[in-house]
This record gives structure tokens, sequence and C-alpha cells, in this order.
């Protein structure tokens, strides 16, 4: 993955187009969601995204927490906080002080280009597993789905602590699944295993919000389904 097809920077400014954000969900991430569609009305840069191109821009800590708080369009230019490796706090806003993501770290740090390229990447396919194998049976389970006309899953946070950096890469294994339900919102939790030459070297946490649940229909949602698999024969 050549994270640098995906963005650009201008002085201290990152900014994404509509192409460069739908040509990375579905081309890296394995999403297909069309909320990422260059001609979506509702379009955002998927998380993912960002999180790869921090984790590339500032380096890999021990221990790391991204909050995400607003979802980025084509219009946003993310102004690049400068790199500090004492500073285990750092807030992505844009030029109007709006705050989209939050990054808390801690421990040893490594521009290890090889490694960052390998939790990214290994990250992302991970990722893009959530939609439909994890999520809808779930759903099933606690007879809630979101909304079938206008399906909207947002990132909330993720987290990842290394015991190590003297490591040549990193792969992930899910080791808990979770979805709270609480009126109309829905929190899924993925918990995994950071795993190195097939050893336990780590953990991590991703947070998503699930909104305008309502009661389970299997025929709707298996049309839901149907549908985002077709789009991703369509694209592949």
């Amino acid at each position: 993955m050549n994270i640098e097809e995906y963005y650009q920077t201008e002085g201290s400014t990152l900014s994404f187009t509509r192409q460069q954000a739908s040509d990375f969900a579905k081309n890296v991430a394995g999403d297909f969601n069309p909320i990422h569609d260059v001609d979506s009305k509702r379009f955002c840069v998927p998380g993912d995204l960002l999180f790869s191109v921090i984790i590339h821009h500032y380096g890999l800590r021990q221990k790391m927490i991204f909050s995400f708080s607003g979802m980025v369009g084509d219009h946003v230019n993310l102004i690049l906080p400068e790199a500090d490796p004492e500073n285990e706090h750092l807030t992505l806003l844009d030029e109007k002080g709006k705050k989209y993501l939050a990054m808390d770290c801690s421990g040893q740090s490594t521009q290890n280009e090889n490694l960052i390229e390998s939790l990214t990447t290994h990250y992302v396919e991970f990722s893009s597993q959530a939609f439909p194998h994890i999520i809808v049976p779930l759903m099933s389970e606690q007879n809630v789905m979101i909304n079938p006309d206008r399906p909207l899953v947002i990132y909330e946070s993720m987290s990842l602590e290394l015991d190590t950096l003297e490591i040549d890469g990193i792969d992930l294994e899910l080791s808990n699944k979770s979805l709270q339900v609480n009126g109309k919102r829905g929190n899924l939790t993925l918990e995994y295993d950071l795993l190195s030459n097939g050893k336990k070297i780590g953990q991590g946490c991703k947070r998503m919000v699930l909104s305008g649940l309502r009661e389970f229909d299997k025929s709707r949602m298996d049309e839901v389904t149907d549908t985002y698999i077709q789009r991703k024969l369509q694209f592949s």
C-alpha cells in the first residue's frame, strides 16, 4: 500500500480528494459503503485512511488511542501539528478550529517504515471484515438492525498497545466482539490480538456506533447485504 497516493499535503495542511478517499476505500480497505463513493451526497473520508496517514506521518508508539469526532469531507483542510516525539497528545483541527481526531500515545516510538506498513495494511484488512461478516450476526442476536434505506456505521475510536516495537511485522486476529444496544443506538466493540510470527505481542480495540436501530428484519437485512456484496463485485 503506497499511502501517499491517497492524500496530499501543502505546508502544514492535510486534505483528501473524493477520488483518493474512494479509491482507498474500495481498492485498499475493501470498504464499499456508499458514503465513500465519489458522487455521494453524504461523502466522507474513511476513518481507516485517516488512521493510516497519521501513523505514517507521526510514527508508531507502543500505546495509541485514536478518537474520531467528525466526518472529514473533501473540502476539509486539516492542520497537521508539528511532530514532537515528547508530545503524548495530538489533535487534528480544520482551519475553522473544528476537531476531527484526537490521538493519545505513550511508550517507545519508531519510524520503521516496514513495521508501520505491515500494521496499517493488516489493520485495514482486518477492519474490512466488520460488515457484513461480524456486524450482521451481532445485530441478529440482539434483534436490531441499522436503517436499511440509509445504513450508517460511524467510526468512534480505535486503540492498540504493543509489548515491544522490536519486531518485523504485525498481524491482527479477532479476539472478542460485542454489540450493546441502547434504544436506537448501538455500540459495537471489536477486540483483537496483535501478533508477530504467530506470537501475541499486544492487543487492540475498535469501536463503532450504529445509529437509527430498529427491529431486525431478516429479508430487509439480506437485501442490504446482497447489495453490498454486489457493489463489491462491481468494483473488484
